[in-house]
């Protein structure tokens, strides 16, 4: 993430769905607090017909200057030709995005063999997604924001977008611990949690210690846990080095973003280094 730039952009998926229209909302939601301008994209086959693409882009700008009228924040959109799973990482970094929110319909049918689409999409990309399945609520703020912590080194990219969302809206940040007896992933487990201590203390962002009861389906736990407290969003991180096989079996990501209890869930590669984050972790 990178604050300051002059150009605070969030693109939104758009497939002319009702899906699509809910990702939208949840960017207004968003663009309300940061000031962010909306990019619709919509991402058309290679090759398409030019009088579609023409129309479909008449029919994004014409909800564009709806959510100007409504809103009051700056929207344009795009039609874009090329394959779903690199055309969107592409614009992203054409257009200095910050973040991606992109509507799924969860894992359904043969989806859940065949790998999802959202991770797919995701895992292509080195911007931030917010993953939605449903309507936000626009009258409240995103309160609660469950931040699952285990043993992997990835946790650690999440601490930036914490600390980013708790100041900007005033949210505490749920740290739910796997819990695990072997001592030396006890101890991983423990250098990720004083590590995002550290930075929440830091910068002055409400946070809580909550454990699993269990580390049998630690992705389990924690949407159970997220839907207990109500939670309005779930921090991730994709496997590094993700597999075919982690598609088709399902990366505990994958299942965390297709929740049954459809919370948003913003989900982020792993990076090489922490560079870009100092601002929030050092700065």
């Amino acid at each position: 993430m990178q604050e300051g730039q002059e150009n605070n952009v969030i693109v939104v998926t758009w497939d002319f769905t009702e899906l699509s229209r809910y990702a939208l909302a949840h960017a207004v939601k968003i663009a309300r607090v940061m000031r962010y301008e909306i990019k619709l994209l919509h991402i058309a086959k290679p090759g398409a017909n030019k009088s579609v693409i023409v129309k479909n882009r008449s029919q994004m700008q014409d909800t564009c200057n709806k959510t100007i009228m409504e809103t009051g924040i700056t929207c344009t959109a795009k039609v874009k030709e090329g394959k779903l799973y690199t055309a969107i990482s592409e614009y992203a970094n054409e257009t200095n995005t910050q973040l991606v929110v992109m509507g799924t319909h969860g894992m359904k049918g043969l989806q859940k063999l065949f790998g999802s689409k959202a991770l797919k999409v995701i895992a292509g990309s080195n911007t931030p997604f917010i993953v939605v399945q449903s309507k936000p609520d626009i009258t409240t703020r995103i309160s609660n924001v469950v931040f699952p912590i285990d043993f992997k080194s990835e946790n650690k990219e999440k601490v930036q977008w914490a600390i980013y969302i708790g100041r900007n809206f005033l949210s505490k940040i749920l740290l739910f611990k796997y819990p695990v007896s072997d001592s030396e992933l006890q101890k991983k487990v423990n250098i990720n949690l004083n590590f995002a201590i550290r930075f929440l203390k830091q910068n002055n962002i409400a946070y809580e210690i909550h454990t699993a009861e269990r580390t049998s389906n630690f992705a389990d736990e924690t949407i159970r846990f997220a839907e207990k407290i109500r939670a309005d969003l779930i921090i991730v991180s994709t496997t590094r080095d993700i597999t075919k096989i982690d598609y088709v079996f399902g990366a505990d990501e994958q299942d965390i973003i297709a929740n049954s209890a459809k919370i948003p869930v913003l989900c982020m590669n792993p990076r090489a280094g922490y560079a870009g984050v100092a601002q929030f972790l050092y700065g």
